[in-house]
């Protein structure tokens, strides 16, 4: 943002979908405040005893909720409510208890935390924890540590009981040992085993601890490296697995793929031996690699892929043949190989067999993906030539036979576009209908609701607008964990929840779909909304049929989406962009983008914030508007400078958005070239143009970030959407 062509975060989160459940959206809206942004709550009353009812207080500040909190907390349990029912009384008395000792009032929390635990045994252990914080916090040394045994003697199995051991431990050395023996992957005994790491540095089994289990720790990285300079020669096969996992979670691929060199030799940690290499930009390693792949696990799927992706590795001739081996052997990577293999027949000028080769991909693989990318290179060939005809009928073919691949949102667009441009307005129109209902997370998705006529803005309207978002109330409930992380969770307690999901998340190198997601939930929980959205949205990338399957069935909860589309910072982005009078949806959108929310995220080359603001840019911008003192990682700051530069952008285009858009990404003098080169009479031509692919894909992403916004969060388009639905399910059904 802010200069020529800045390196992206690396963060590619596409995502997939289904039409949102209408009915708790519009019910919310129906108790909407004031203003484009809401939270819908619900009237709270002596007789509202749902068991909900406190969970719908999470989204507002200690601040706001507090009266209610303390009118739910004084009503006694309706004797109607089951046993097993957790009462709103109780819910509050420990949401209430947990503010006021964040507030330093350990009194009254300690009021509200008596015999809490014969009411809420979900959550007993982590009562008797706020109970010896509050007695901590009170000043008295002998009841806070009273209450620390205590729950160390009645919760010795409880993860909870690291956090006494931890303190226990400050005076008795032995309980901190204690801790690392018994819970090793607590962030507490992490915080142990570093600091005694600093006193003695030459600790591997300590160190070890930190690799597997302290993967968020600063200066992670760092220790890796010791733990390998210091230890090599002694580390074990399965050390050297959790070494490559962590080095691989940091995106360090040369130093993984040295370590899953010396790990457990498996099909799969040869191939991200041999791919790490690669990454690393050592060749002729990654080749021997690729090949030591191929002779010890002939029969891998991670052998058919190897094989590919050793084929673009090697000269044709040698290619030719590792494609073929694909080709017969593995079905699933036949598709690809065949592809590649026709684009190395059209390089050595063998036309026929070049297209023999595709038809054998368009007939025996018909419906795979690659078979899709195929179709749409076809269809581009023939819009391009001008015959929009058979550019039609290609796309069109594509989106029967290949309705799963990347390719196809776009495609699905097109067709309803060149059908436009054919005179086919009724076919048009379905095709529009179409890519909303089929992709309705896509950026196609919205330029075709654009065409449908729908009130989401276009390019050149899209900053006037003020759509309102509506967000839920109530947090979704974690799919993976136990019943008390999935209480703390919804409560709000987010750093509790997400220190007890250290101790559940067991498998972290092959996690199922619901313990990834769980997983991307805890993170964003506590301010890791890189790694957060990373985890959530990747799952879209999952193969395996079962995981697919489960991956399938969660994307269709609206919890998935929400997760995926937060409101982090949500005043400030509000304030500024009224300010500025700018959509407040499309600089969250954009926010989203350029940081993921991350507010102290720098880039390589300096741009830092939640804007991603260049410094020399944002002191350009500090003069203008006379800002004397100003930090880029304030929060404040950061969107104030952002949101003007991004008026600025729009103020030099006329307030067309997306070179608004693609002028922040890529800078003015960029776009200015481009609408010299280019034609801007059709914008959705003019943006498969430009020719910087980092800004292509910024531009798609920014607003589809903004439609998914709209989808999710808006009434209106979330009527539309299930509307749109109606109606499919009216034509499909027989007359």
């Amino acid at each position: 943002m802010l200069k020529q062509r800045k390196t992206q975060l690396s963060i590619l989160i596409s995502v997939s979908v289904c039409v949102m459940v209408l009915g708790s959206l519009v019910a919310a809206a129906k108790l909407m405040g004031v203003g484009p942004f809401q939270k819908a709550q619900q009237p709270l009353d002596a007789a509202n005893s749902a068991a909900s009812s406190v969970k719908m207080l999470v989204s507002l500040s200690p601040q706001e909720r507090s009266a209610k909190l303390v009118e739910l907390a004084t009503l006694q349990p309706a004797s109607t409510n089951p046993p097993q029912e957790i009462s709103p009384q109780s819910r509050a008395r420990y949401l209430l208890a947990s503010d006021l000792i964040q507030q330093g009032d350990a009194t009254k929390a300690l009021e509200l935390l008596d015999n809490l635990e014969q009411q809420y045994p979900v959550l007993a252990s982590h009562i008797a924890q706020k109970r010896a914080q509050a007695y901590e916090l009170s000043g008295d040394k002998g009841k806070a540590q009273k209450a620390w045994e205590e729950l160390l003697k009645n919760y010795p199995n409880d993860p909870v009981a690291a956090e006494a051991l931890y303190v226990l431990g400050k005076s008795k050395p032995e309980y901190w040992q204690q801790a690392i023996t018994e819970f090793p992957a607590h962030p507490r005994s992490v915080e142990i085993a570093l600091k005694k790491l600093k006193e003695n540095p030459n600790q591997p089994q300590l160190m070890l601890l930190v690799a597997k289990h302290g993967h968020y720790v600063k200066d992670y990285g760092t220790l890796l490296e010791q733990l390998v300079q210091q230890n090599s020669a002694s580390l074990k096969p399965e050390d050297w697995e959790e070494i490559a996992f962590g080095y691989w979670e940091k995106q360090d691929y040369g130093k993984g793929a040295i370590a899953y060199g010396k790990a457990p030799r498996t099909a799969k940690n040869l191939y991200r031996k041999a791919r790490g290499l690669w990454l690393d930009g050592k060749i002729p390693e990654s080749k021997i690699a690729y090949q030591e792949l191929i002779a010890a696990f002939p029969d891998s799927e991670d052998t058919g892929l190897g094989l590919i992706r050793l084929s673009r590795l090697n000269e044709p001739k040698d290619a030719m043949v590792l494609l073929d081996r694909a080709i017969g052997k593995f079905p699933n990577y036949a598709p690809e190989a065949l592809l590649d293999k026709s684009k190395l027949l059209d390089k050595a000028n063998s036309a026929k067999s070049a297209s023999d080769t595709r038809k054998l991909l368009l007939t025996k693989y018909s419906n795979s993906d690659k078979a899709g990318e195929l179709r749409w290179a076809i269809a581009q060939q023939y819009a391009k030539a001008g015959d929009l005809k058979s550019a039609w009928q290609w796309a069109r073919e594509l989106t029967t036979n290949n309705p799963d691949s990347e390719q196809a949102p776009e495609a699905a667009f097109w067709v309803g576009k060149w059908a436009q441009q054919l005179g086919r307005d009724q076919d048009a129109k379905t095709s529009f209908e179409y890519t909303v209902l089929r992709y309705p997370e896509s950026y196609f998705a919205w330029r075709s609701a654009v065409f449908l006529g729908w009130p989401v803005g276009d390019f050149t309207t899209v900053r006037d607008l003020s759509p309102k978002v509506v967000q839920q109330p109530q947090r979704p409930e974690p799919s993976a964990g136990s019943p008390a992380l999935k209480e703390l969770y919804q409560l709000g307690q987010d750093r509790d929840a997400w220190t007890l999901w250290q101790i559940e998340f067991i498998d972290r190198i092959e996690p199922s779909i619901s313990e990834q997601f769980t997983d991307g939930l805890m993170r964003i929980g506590v301010g890791d909304n890189l790694e957060g959205l990373w985890m959530i949205g990747s799952l879209r990338q999952r193969e395996k049929p079962d995981d697919r399957t489960e991956y399938l069935a969660l994307r269709q909860q609206p919890a998935y989406w929400q997760a995926l589309y937060p409101f982090p910072y949500l005043e400030t982005i509000v304030k500024w962009s009224e300010e500025r009078k700018i959509n407040s949806v499309l600089v969250t959108a954009l926010i989203r983008q350029e940081s993921r929310f991350m507010p102290g995220i720098k880039s390589v080359v300096g741009a830092t914030g939640l804007m991603q603001v260049m410094p020399e840019t944002g002191a350009w911008v500090a003069e203008k508007i006379n800002l004397k003192k100003y930090s880029l990682e304030n929060v404040d700051d950061n969107i104030k400078l952002g949101t003007w530069y991004l008026d600025h952008t729009h103020d030099e285009y006329k307030n067309n958005s997306m070179l608004a858009v693609a002028s922040y990404n890529a800078g003015p003098n960029a776009v200015a070239d481009w609408l010299k080169r280019f034609s801007f009479s059709d914008p959705d031509a003019f943006a498969e143009k430009i020719p910087f692919p980092e800004t292509k894909g910024y531009v798609k992403s920014v607003f589809e970030n903004y439609w998914n916004y709209l989808r999710i969060y808006n009434p209106e388009i979330n009527q539309l959407m299930s509307d749109n639905y109606e109606a499919s399910q009216k034509k499909a059904k027989p007359q």
